[in-house]
Protein backbone atom coordinates (compact mmCIF):
# COMPACT_ATOMS: atom_id res chain seq x y z
CA UNK A 1 0.00 0.00 0.00
CA UNK A 2 1.48 3.41 -1.09
CA UNK A 3 0.25 6.79 0.15
CA UNK A 4 -2.40 7.15 -3.25
CA UNK A 5 -3.80 3.90 -2.79
CA UNK A 6 -2.68 0.06 -3.50
CA UNK A 7 0.94 -0.64 -4.32
CA UNK A 8 1.57 -2.43 -7.81
CA UNK A 9 0.40 -6.09 -7.23
CA UNK A 10 -1.88 -5.23 -4.38
CA UNK A 11 -4.97 -4.92 -6.39
CA UNK A 12 -7.96 -7.78 -6.15
CA UNK A 13 -6.99 -11.01 -8.09
CA UNK A 14 -3.52 -10.42 -8.32
CA UNK A 15 -0.94 -13.25 -7.28
CA UNK A 16 -0.12 -10.71 -4.09
CA UNK A 17 -2.79 -9.09 -2.41
CA UNK A 18 -4.80 -11.80 -2.55
CA UNK A 19 -5.27 -11.72 1.60
CA UNK A 20 -4.48 -15.56 1.33
CA UNK A 21 -1.07 -15.42 2.66
CA UNK A 22 0.86 -16.65 -0.34
CA UNK A 23 2.01 -12.88 -0.51
CA UNK A 24 6.24 -13.47 -0.71
CA UNK A 25 7.68 -12.82 2.69
CA UNK A 26 10.82 -10.80 2.42
CA UNK A 27 12.08 -10.53 5.59
CA UNK A 28 12.12 -14.33 5.69
CA UNK A 29 14.66 -15.35 7.50
CA UNK A 30 16.22 -19.23 8.87
CA UNK A 31 13.05 -21.40 9.54
CA UNK A 32 10.74 -18.91 8.05
CA UNK A 33 9.32 -19.66 4.72
CA UNK A 34 8.99 -17.25 1.98
CA UNK A 35 5.02 -16.97 1.69
CA UNK A 36 4.36 -17.41 5.04
CA UNK A 37 2.45 -14.21 5.64
CA UNK A 38 0.02 -13.19 8.00
CA UNK A 39 -2.74 -15.28 6.52
CA UNK A 40 -0.95 -18.42 5.73
CA UNK A 41 -1.80 -20.79 8.59
CA UNK A 42 -5.13 -19.77 8.05
CA UNK A 43 -5.47 -20.51 3.94
CA UNK A 44 -3.17 -24.14 4.83
CA UNK A 45 -5.51 -24.84 7.74
CA UNK A 46 -8.51 -24.30 5.67
CA UNK A 47 -7.29 -26.45 2.65
CA UNK A 48 -6.51 -28.99 4.96
CA UNK A 49 -9.77 -28.89 6.36
CA UNK A 50 -11.40 -28.89 3.11
CA UNK A 51 -9.15 -32.26 1.92
CA UNK A 52 -9.46 -34.10 5.32
CA UNK A 53 -13.86 -33.66 4.42
CA UNK A 54 -13.67 -35.43 1.30
CA UNK A 55 -15.56 -38.97 1.48
CA UNK A 56 -13.53 -42.27 0.18
CA UNK A 57 -14.57 -42.62 -3.70
CA UNK A 58 -14.86 -39.50 -4.00
CA UNK A 59 -12.86 -36.28 -5.27
CA UNK A 60 -12.09 -32.53 -5.98
CA UNK A 61 -10.48 -30.64 -8.04
CA UNK A 62 -7.84 -27.88 -7.01
CA UNK A 63 -9.79 -25.23 -8.48
CA UNK A 64 -12.75 -26.51 -6.57
CA UNK A 65 -11.24 -26.65 -3.06
CA UNK A 66 -10.04 -22.65 -3.67
CA UNK A 67 -13.80 -22.44 -4.95
CA UNK A 68 -15.11 -24.31 -1.15
CA UNK A 69 -12.83 -21.07 0.41
CA UNK A 70 -14.18 -18.76 -1.34
CA UNK A 71 -10.86 -18.12 -2.86
CA UNK A 72 -9.23 -18.51 -7.00
CA UNK A 73 -6.11 -19.93 -5.74
CA UNK A 74 -5.78 -23.13 -7.35
CA UNK A 75 -2.20 -23.12 -7.40
CA UNK A 76 -2.16 -22.31 -3.65
CA UNK A 77 -4.00 -25.34 -3.02
CA UNK A 78 -1.60 -27.17 -5.06
CA UNK A 79 1.13 -25.78 -2.80
CA UNK A 80 -0.51 -26.58 0.04
CA UNK A 81 -0.62 -29.91 -1.35
CA UNK A 82 2.78 -29.94 -2.22
CA UNK A 83 4.23 -29.31 1.55
CA UNK A 84 1.10 -30.96 3.72
CA UNK A 85 -0.38 -33.40 1.07
CA UNK A 86 1.99 -36.18 2.28
CA UNK A 87 -0.17 -36.26 6.02
CA UNK A 88 -3.51 -36.27 3.62
CA UNK A 89 -5.78 -37.87 1.15
CA UNK A 90 -3.99 -36.16 -1.33
CA UNK A 91 -5.31 -38.65 -4.08
CA UNK A 92 -8.98 -36.87 -3.87
CA UNK A 93 -7.74 -33.94 -4.91
CA UNK A 94 -7.07 -33.74 -8.56
CA UNK A 95 -6.30 -31.89 -11.83
CA UNK A 96 -9.43 -30.01 -13.54
CA UNK A 97 -9.13 -32.61 -16.65
CA UNK A 98 -10.01 -35.22 -14.09
CA UNK A 99 -6.48 -36.66 -13.70
CA UNK A 100 -4.65 -37.86 -10.40
CA UNK A 101 -1.93 -35.70 -9.63
CA UNK A 102 0.82 -35.29 -11.97
CA UNK A 103 3.66 -38.05 -11.22
CA UNK A 104 1.69 -40.10 -8.64
CA UNK A 105 -0.98 -41.70 -11.14
CA UNK A 106 -0.40 -45.17 -10.27
CA UNK A 107 -0.29 -44.68 -6.38
CA UNK A 108 -3.17 -42.49 -6.99
CA UNK A 109 -4.83 -45.55 -9.02
CA UNK A 110 -4.18 -47.68 -6.13
CA UNK A 111 -6.17 -46.08 -4.05
CA UNK A 112 -8.89 -45.22 -6.15
CA UNK A 113 -9.56 -49.05 -6.56
CA UNK A 114 -9.55 -49.48 -2.81
CA UNK A 115 -12.03 -46.70 -2.11
CA UNK A 116 -14.14 -47.50 -5.15
CA UNK A 117 -13.31 -44.17 -7.04
CA UNK A 118 -15.19 -44.33 -10.66
CA UNK A 119 -12.64 -43.68 -13.17
CA UNK A 120 -12.63 -43.65 -16.93
CA UNK A 121 -10.25 -45.40 -19.17
CA UNK A 122 -8.95 -44.36 -23.14
CA UNK A 123 -8.44 -46.76 -25.61
CA UNK A 124 -4.73 -45.64 -24.79
CA UNK A 125 -4.69 -47.30 -21.25
CA UNK A 126 -4.18 -44.05 -19.17
CA UNK A 127 -7.62 -43.36 -16.92
CA UNK A 128 -9.13 -40.15 -15.34
CA UNK A 129 -11.51 -39.78 -12.53
CA UNK A 130 -15.14 -39.67 -13.52
CA UNK A 131 -15.57 -36.29 -12.23
CA UNK A 132 -19.64 -36.53 -13.61
CA UNK A 133 -19.51 -39.52 -9.92
CA UNK A 134 -17.31 -38.85 -8.30
CA UNK A 135 -17.14 -34.75 -7.36
CA UNK A 136 -17.99 -33.88 -3.74
CA UNK A 137 -19.23 -30.80 -3.10
CA UNK A 138 -18.78 -29.67 0.72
Amino acid sequence: MTPDGPAPGDEPGSATGTGLGLEPDLDAGPGRAAGSGPHADDFVSRVIAVVESIPPGHVMTYGSVAAALGSRASRGVGQVMAYAGADLPWWRVIRASGHAPRDHEQRALEQYRVEGTPVLWSRSGTFRVDLERASYRP
